[in-house]
């Protein structure tokens, strides 16, 4: 859902307001209300979060965060997982984690729900790419496709089942196939 305000919301603006359920985004002066995750997209995100983390969190590689607001370039976006190299990893005076992420992550992945638009989704990680993210996926369920986006690059298109998912450098150890990742749907 967009919601544009009659008078024109800056992002300090909307950064003031309280968190909607799903998250709204705010893009080129827009509220964009994320739509609500449905099982297909609850399950890869979930899995893959927890698949990331448990190769690059062990060694503070990096670390994969579900659903988490990331403020940079004009904008304010709420990828369905962010993965942080881990000394971009923001901290508190107390050295834990800090709520706000004033940058782009790493790595984008976004999960496509069945009414959302692609271009939209496209958009959301191209800028990040031009941000200093690393890459970029937007993955497709209902397609099992998987599209990875690399900085000045064409995107990867991968849909065999035995094609391995191209990851950051960072993440290198991390060995999904495009059929481990969309065989979570069957377990």
């Amino acid at each position: 859902m967009v919601q544009t305000p009659s008078k024109l919301l800056t992002l300090d603006d909307f950064l003031k307001l309280p968190e909607t359920k799903p998250a709204s985004e705010y893009i080129k002066g827009q509220i964009i209300q994320k739509p609500m995750p449905q099982g297909k997209h609850s399950t890869i995100q979930t899995e893959l979060s927890t698949a990331i983390n448990a190769v690059v969190k062990p060694r503070k590689i990096a670390r994969a965060f579900s659903e988490l607001r990331c403020t940079f370039g004009g904008r304010s976006i709420v990828p369905d997982v962010s993965v942080f190299v881990w000394d971009r990893i923001p901290r508190d005076e107390k050295g834990e984690i800090a709520n706000v992420f004033p940058f782009a992550p790493d790595w984008i992945i976004e999960i496509l729900s069945p009414d959302q638009s692609q271009m939209k989704v496209t958009k959301k990680i191209i800028h990040s790419l031009n941000y200093e993210t690393q890459a970029g996926w937007l993955i497709d369920p209902d397609e099992q496709t998987v599209l990875v986006y690399l900085p000045k690059q064409q995107p990867e298109i991968l849909d065999e089942p035995e094609q391995q998912l191209s990851v950051p450098s960072f993440a290198s150890e991390l060995r999904l196939t495009v059929e481990e990742l969309f065989g979570w749907l069957l377990e």
